[in-house]
């Protein structure tokens, strides 16, 4: 094949003219190549090159080496380069391998394959990009961990004055992580393991003294490590406590205690199985429930007191912070626990008391309205980037992932 039209096909590869090409049908050269194979050779050209090190021009050369590179296939085979890789005799550095603005310094594929694989693993599993490329899983997930670590480089946090933090689980039940959320741009931050004082801590440590002090509000769950860090951390910053975690907790303490004792109290055992099959009607909200489950959930209300006042006041909960004068949100709250206390169900009756506790951080969402939705939102899409992976064994690539798919709106 003329050597311009290789050119043509794939480009030009800086600094190296195209030497012998060949094209082998698949399993000709090995039995493990599923595609067929084209081998190129690269033959350096004369002239100057480049120290990887001080980046000055150097004219000697130390030694160098043949290795084989992969670049982009052509058409339906994978390419295959045999490049001469030149070690410098540099005056400053002494011998360091030729800067080449194609290849890094050890790469095994060339930079536009690793971009390539690194926007396949994007949208796709790893898995798959390994597959459409021919290679091993572990390369394209080291291929995609290095192109994230280039790409995403350390968040700015200079201008920062709200955060938002939350946990999950890395593997549910054993190891959680927790994530840093710019709440108006929806970019994610930062991201760790665990979710202890601790853990958080190099956080605000990163963020210096000035930084703590820009600090004016910080959303979070009612996990007492993180109150207790931020308020040692940034004592400026009023600490929001956000509907969506405050309702999840009612569910877990309220709607599931109640439904498990009335359950109980059932004297048959299809009426306990109703009332146990019940709790995500009882926890989703209405407005997204289908027609024949509304019907369902209405009847279960009608027929269980204890269950329809519950219910009726985890809605009514919501209510709170849709109230943007405190005096308001105060006197509804004050309304609201008295109804919870007056039900004679001692679940909510005792919510309702520890609530009552935080009521500083509840009521500041009226100076601060940092919504819910994009928390929960975020946690949604890491359990899509977690099944797309299987489960990813590198926490720290499992961390870059989820930074990489919330970048940020453009301010």
């Amino acid at each position: 094949m003329p050597t311009r039209n290789v050119t043509a096909l794939l480009g030009e590869w800086e600094g190296f003219r195209i030497g012998t090409v060949g094209r082998f049908e698949a399993g000709e050269l090995s039995e493990k190549c599923k595609t067929p194979e084209v081998l190129i050779e690269l033959i350096r050209q004369p002239g100057p090159m480049v120290c990887s090190g001080c980046g000055q021009s150097c004219e000697k050369v130390h030694d160098w080496e043949e290795r084989w590179v992969q670049d982009l296939p052509i058409l339906d085979a994978q390419t295959h380069l045999c490049v001469q890789r030149f070690r410098v005799a540099c005056p400053t550095c002494g011998p360091k391998l030729e800067r080449l603005s194609w290849l890094e310094r050890y790469a095994r594929v060339t930079n536009r394959l690793a971009e390539s694989v690194a926007r396949l693993c994007r949208d796709a599993t790893v898995q798959a990009a390994a597959e459409f490329y021919g290679l091993g899983w572990d390369a394209a997930k080291a291929i995609d961990k290095a192109y994230l670590e280039r790409s995403l480089g350390a968040p700015d946090l200079s201008g920062l004055t709200l955060l938002a933090l939350d946990e999950f689980a890395i593997k549910k039940g054993q190891r959680y992580a927790t994530i840093f959320v710019e709440p108006t741009r929806k970019q994610v931050l930062w991201v760790c393991k665990g979710r202890g004082r601790q853990d958080i801590r190099p956080f605000f440590e990163q963020l210096g003294a000035a930084g703590r002090r820009r600090i004016q509000a910080v959303a979070m769950d009612m996990n007492g490590a993180y109150e207790a860090e931020v308020q040692a951390q940034c004592p400026q910053a009023q600490i929001v406590f956000d509907q969506f975690h405050v309702v999840a907790k009612y569910g877990h303490e309220v709607i599931d205690e109640v439904r498990t004792q009335e359950a109980a109290r059932q004297h048959s055992r299809r009426e306990r199985a109703v009332v146990k099959g019940a709790r995500w009607l009882l926890l989703r909200n209405a407005e997204n429930l289908k027609r024949a489950d509304r019907v369902k959930l209405r009847e279960l209300l009608n027929a269980n007191r204890r269950l329809a006042t519950v219910y009726i006041l985890k809605d009514d909960l919501k209510s709170l912070w849709e109230y943007r004068l405190p005096s308001y949100a105060l006197q509804f709250w004050k309304e609201w626990k008295a109804r919870a206390l007056r039900s004679r169900i001692e679940p909510l009756k005792q919510f309702a008391r520890r609530l009552a506790q935080k009521l500083d951080g509840i009521l500041a969402h009226c100076w601060f309205p940092l919504h819910t939705s994009l928390l929960e939102g975020i946690m949604n899409q890491i359990k899509v980037i977690k099944r797309k992976a299987f489960g990813f064994r590198d926490d720290d690539y499992f961390f870059l992932k989820i930074r990489a798919a919330f970048p940020g709106n453009p301010g």
